[in-house]
């Protein structure tokens, strides 16, 4: 049986942790800015339709008495590793997942903490007891079924699908509560009519591959209970982004600009951090009507260059016929690799001798970072706004 273990509410919980006067009350952890969105909402907030990702000032509508904290990302990353410190005491298999959210392999534990149910309540305890904080646990023996569970009996919950329970679970499943059915696929869902998980046996793989792509097989895999996934315990990260959502709508290329060379800049630092190489990047806007785009394009060879990065970043964004104001601009790079592991293809000579330079200022700067603090040396182009 796997455990999947969601804690509640994290950055609200903490801080209503840690000011009891915020108890009972609807907090939201957000930036300051009047553009920031919903980091976490309290489950108090939450009675009011408000979500993450929701634009704070629309959380403002629903929540006239709603109150905002700025967010401590230090507080809850130390938080986070109590937690996953606890979660190791009870099984060497753990996988975590998110900063607040964790897989755990019971097999094997049983003769210390008896079922994995005991395993559970015991984890729960000892959370509770350490940090003042409740989670809920989602038990089943398929790895996708245990996340669903975990959600099922918010806040502090635990749900349990028995081996034997399964078909009949899959069957009744809402299709939109399969992690991966996002809002287009839903689209798709309403023209086949499928309504449930086990809706899915209806229909034939190819028809599934053509609707939704690579998708479609695991679909039909999980509806008929099967999945393969495991619990990685040293998964490697498969991308790194950094994004910004402005104060003002923007349109004009200058400051777009600006703002890629700053992302650019925070996403290389975190590359050579790690000692990897990207060879996949990409650039994401978000537009004044909340509509998003992706772009992305992959290299013949991994870089980790800072000014490598913004100049695909720019080449991408050269490419986009702009026809709405852009509210948050952010830049990302996949396709990770150890920096001293051979691409397939490599870079031509004068680039390589280019990249060698970029990746030597590069250096410098991360070294002054790290000694006297972030952005302690910016680029000419960044001095003229702080963004």
């Amino acid at each position: 049986m796997i455990l999947h273990i969601d804690m509640d509410a994290f950055f609200a919980a903490i801080e209503q942790r840690d000011n009891p006067s915020l108890k009972g009350k609807p907090v939201i952890v957000a930036g300051k800015s009047k553009r920031s969105v919903v980091s976490t909402a309290s489950y108090e907030a939450r009675k009011f339709g408000i979500h993450s990702a929701m634009p704070v000032f629309q959380a403002r509508e629903k929540c006239k008495h709603l109150i905002i904290v700025p967010g401590h990302m230090s507080k809850y990353q130390d938080n986070s590793k109590r937690i996953m410190d606890i979660f190791s005491t009870f099984s060497p298999v753990v996988e975590q997942v998110s900063i607040d959210e964790a897989y755990i392999d019971s097999k094997g534990c049983e003769r210390l903490f008896g079922t994995p149910q005991k395993m559970a309540e015991q984890i729960k305890k000892k959370i509770l007891g350490s940090l003042s904080l409740t989670c809920s646990i989602g038990i089943a023996p398929l790895k996708f079924l245990a996340k669903i569970a975990s959600d099922m009996q918010k806040p502090d919950g635990l749900t349990i699908i028995e081996r034997s329970k399964i078909d009949t679970f899959i069957c009744q499943l809402p299709i939109g509560k399969v992690p991966g059915v996002g809002k287009q696929a839903m689209q798709q869902m309403t023209l086949l009519k499928v309504s449930t998980l086990g809706d899915i046996k209806k229909y034939p793989s190819w028809i599934l591959n053509k609707k939704f792509g690579k998708m479609g097989p695991r679909l039909l895999q999980l509806a008929n209970g099967i999945d393969n996934s495991s619990i990685q315990t040293h998964s490697k990260k498969k991308s790194i982004s950094s994004e910004t959502t402005l104060s003002k709508d923007i349109s004009d290329f200058e400051t777009v600009n600006r703002i890629l060379l700053d992302r650019s800049q925070n996403v290389g630092r975190q590359l050579r951090k790690k000692n990897l190489v990207c060879r996949t990047v990409s650039i994401k806007l978000k537009f004044s009507d909340f509509s998003q785009i992706t772009r992305s394009h992959t290299l013949n060879a991994g870089i980790c260059a800072s000014t490598a990065i913004f100049n695909a970043a720019v080449k991408l964004y050269k490419k986009i016929k702009l026809k709405k104001k852009i509210r948050l601009l952010g830049i990302g790079v996949s396709s990770l690799k150890d920096k001293d592991a051979p691409f397939q293809m490599q870079l031509m000579q004068t680039d390589q001798k280019k990249q060698k330079q970029w990746e030597s200022v590069d250096s410098a700067i991360d070294s002054i970072d790290e000694k006297y603090g972030t952005h302690s040396v910016s680029k000419a182009s960044l001095t003229k706004e702080k963004l």
